[in-house]
């Protein structure tokens, strides 16, 4: 395939992606002004350009990428306080915090890569969107680090998810919001730990939100 037809390529595909962000926007609750559609469109860019170095995520079509990737991760900073502080465990390619971050400015952020090659990743999108100054990328794995205190702590592509689960929930115990990324089998496993509430993503069927009020770190804060 030669450059012109790449880049026309490139071009149809970024087209399908904003497409898609702008006429499925609402169906998850968001407004999205164009300024952040054009940020958004620059950052599925990038992945497209890393991914087949790094498998940041999945192949597929744009507008799939637009629905499954963005607007579902954006669709939690419904659940984000002003100013909040958004942890990202197993950040990978910035999913869910990246595009929350892109869509929300008042937010600051902390995403934790265990993969070398990945947070390399993170801290040029974060550069390129102009929010690095904003979020920190820390390459190593949350359980050889002390959980700050924080508004909220997300996670959506953490290797052995639910086995990790009970660790994750002892470790954020200064957090004070989790905002989980999963499908039945994590439901399951919440249903043995912790309560929670869920929101069943917009065009899916069963995949969650899910959402827990961490008591712990609420005490500690009236205290």
């Amino acid at each position: 395939m030669n450059v012109k037809v790449m880049n026309q390529q490139t071009i149809e595909q970024n087209a399908d992606f904003a497409k898609t962000l702008v006429s499925e926007a609402a169906d998850y609750g968001l407004t999205l002004p164009d300024e952040t559609v054009n940020k958004l469109v620059d950052y599925y860019g990038l992945i497209n350009l890393w991914n087949p170095r790094l498998h940041l995520v999945a192949p597929c079509a744009p507008a799939e990428f637009a629905r499954r990737h963005i607007l579902e991760s954006v669709y939690a900073i419904a659940h984000l306080p002003p100013h909040a502080l958004l942890i990202d465990v197993g950040a990978g390619a910035g999913l869910p915090s990246v595009p929350c971050l892109v869509a929300r400015p008042d937010l600051r952020g902390e995403l934790i890569e265990a993969s070398i090659k990945k947070s390399i990743f993170l801290r040029e999108a974060l550069q390129k969107l102009n929010r690095a100054r904003a979020a920190i990328v820390v390459n190593n794995r949350f359980e050889s680090l002390t959980a700050p205190k924080a508004e909220a702590l997300t996670c959506r592509a953490l290797d052995k998810f639910s086995a990790l689960l009970p660790r994750l929930l002892k470790w954020s115990a200064r957090v004070s919001r989790l905002l989980l990324f999963g499908g039945p089998a994590l439901a399951a496993r919440l249903d043995e730990s912790t309560p929670y509430e869920s929101y069943l993503l917009p065009n899916s069927r069963q995949r969650y939100l899910f959402v827990i009020q961490n008591m712990r770190a609420d005490e500690s804060a009236n205290h």
